[in-house]
């Protein structure tokens, strides 16, 4: 294959990448979003290997068979539940590829002038850089996910000055490694510090931000590749890693927004946030229901909003919720979900889950879309949710998720809460919600619980 036809080739899969980014920003083009991304993956990885400067064929193909095996092993077994550590231990791959691809590239850099060599020794301590902060950022907060960790912020004397100090340092090294035209000292010295760097960084983000810390360190892990791009010369993966990082920052401006949180604050470990201290004590009596009660007010309801969170994820109630769904409707109750941008742990969860369902599109609205008709609601059910449906983010300065946007459920007449056990959600507060007067709790798994109902509705 011949150069010119390799960089139409990258120009091709460029295309497919931004129609499959544009294609998963709706629910109904999704679908058509991931063959798009497909396609430009598969015309990439082809144009690479057939690339008249690509040695070692017979390596990169038994690389990537070895890939592929583990690809498909862990797309089968991995739950939707346990997507959000899936991608955050993902980004950490991309971040040690990128820190050895920038210590292969200074090792093995051919012959250049002056002025290209500065710029080459750049590209390789930035790539390092964001590549070792990536790497055990990702770490992290896959295992705060997985629960390996708790998920309170880390939060030690002067944690900001020791942040701003490594930035400075790795500055001045930065500034060293160009001077004496590379030296690997201070390569190495950078690389300890970036990887402590994306250690405390991440570390220092509460549990109740983590949706925003996964998409941030997806935008980091875009940027480390397209600092590889720029030390494999590769026209392609900078435009990839552009893409992916410059979504990536988008996507967690956004998530800031919904969240009512600093950007900023939030990608410096929390700069600029105190530390809140709330209870995680019972707050009251709470009201107990059971299925036919539950059953009863459905039917006599004529508007009914359901708000899922992580829990309902991890019971897999996604199934029978969508068949209270449509014998409900088929009784003229309307029936409609409220999903919070955070809910599920990953942006997007709760929308895959009921999409994989079978629930219709025009039914599921955003927060910002279905926070006005509560008041007008007869019965909400809240399945599994928790933060996302707390007053006390209102109600409570000191609360950890003060001054997040939340689903007001409790403005309904009828709220019913579908939890396992009084515990606190994700963020680890109490959630006032549980013993106001026009909530009711039905214990028990949320899958068994919605299939009962389901029963009850007959």
């Amino acid at each position: 294959m011949s150069v010119g036809l390799v960089q139409a080739a990258y120009v091709v899969a460029a295309l497919f990448f931004i129609l499959s980014l544009a294609g998963l920003s709706k629910q109904d083009s999704a679908r058509a979003g991931n063959y798009y991304g497909i396609a430009g993956m598969t015309i990439a990885l082809l144009a690479t290997i057939f690339s008249p400067s690509t040695n070692a064929v017979t390596w990169i193909v038994v690389a990537m068979v070895i890939g592929a095996c583990i690809g498909i092993y862990y797309a089968k077994k991995v739950e939707m539940t346990e997507m959000p550590e899936l991608v955050a231990i993902l980004h950490s791959f991309v971040g040690a590829a990128a820190v050895l691809v920038g210590y292969n590239s200074y090792l093995h850099a051919p012959i250049m002038s002056s002025a290209e060599h500065t710029i080459h020794l750049v590209e390789v301590f930035l790539g390092v850089f964001i590549g070792a902060v990536t790497f055990t950022g990702s770490i992290v907060a896959f295992a705060k996910l997985r629960g390996l960790i708790s998920s309170s912020p880390m939060n030690i004397p002067h944690k900001h000055k020791w942040n701003l100090a490594a930035v400075v340092v790795s500055i001045i090294l930065l500034v060293r490694f160009v001077e004496v035209g590379g030296t690997v000292s201070a390569l190495i010295l950078m690389t300890a510090i970036a990887l402590v760097f994306g250690y405390h960084l991440v570390a220092s983000i509460g549990g109740a931000d983590m949706p925003v810390v996964v998409s941030m360190l997806n935008s980091y892990s875009g940027w480390a590749a397209a600092a590889a791009g720029f030390m494999l010369a590769n026209d392609l993966l900078i435009v990839t890693g552009a893409l992916v990082g410059s979504s990536g920052a988008i996507l967690s401006y956004i998530m800031c927004k919904a969240m009512n949180r600093s950007f900023i604050s939030v990608i410096a470990g929390g700069f600029g946030q105190e530390v809140a201290v709330s209870s995680d004590e019972e707050q009251g009596e709470f009201h107990e229901t059971n299925i036919e009660d539950v059953a009863d007010m459905l039917k006599s309801s004529k508007s009914v909003v359901i708000t899922p969170g992580y829990g309902m994820a991890v019971a897999q109630a996604q199934y029978p919720v969508h068949e209270i769904t449509e014998k409900l409707r088929n009784h003229g109750v309307n029936v409609r979900f409220g999903i919070h941008p955070v809910a599920g742990r990953l942006p997007g969860h709760m929308n895959v889950l009921l999409a994989e369902a079978k629930v219709p599109y025009d039914v599921v609205l955003e927060m910002d879309e279905i926070n006005d008709d509560f008041t007008e609601t007869d019965t909400v059910l809240v399945i599994g949710a928790n933060d996302t449906v707390n007053p006390a983010a209102q109600e409570d300065p000191a609360s950890p998720i003060a001054g997040m946007p939340v689903l007001e459920v409790w403005n309904a007449s009828n709220v019913i809460v579908f939890k396992r056990s009084m515990n606190t959600g994700y963020a680890g507060v109490q959630n006032p919600l549980f013993f106001k007067d026009n909530t009711h709790m039905l214990f028990g798994d949320a899958k068994d619980s919605c299939q009962h109902i389901c029963a009850a509705l007959d």
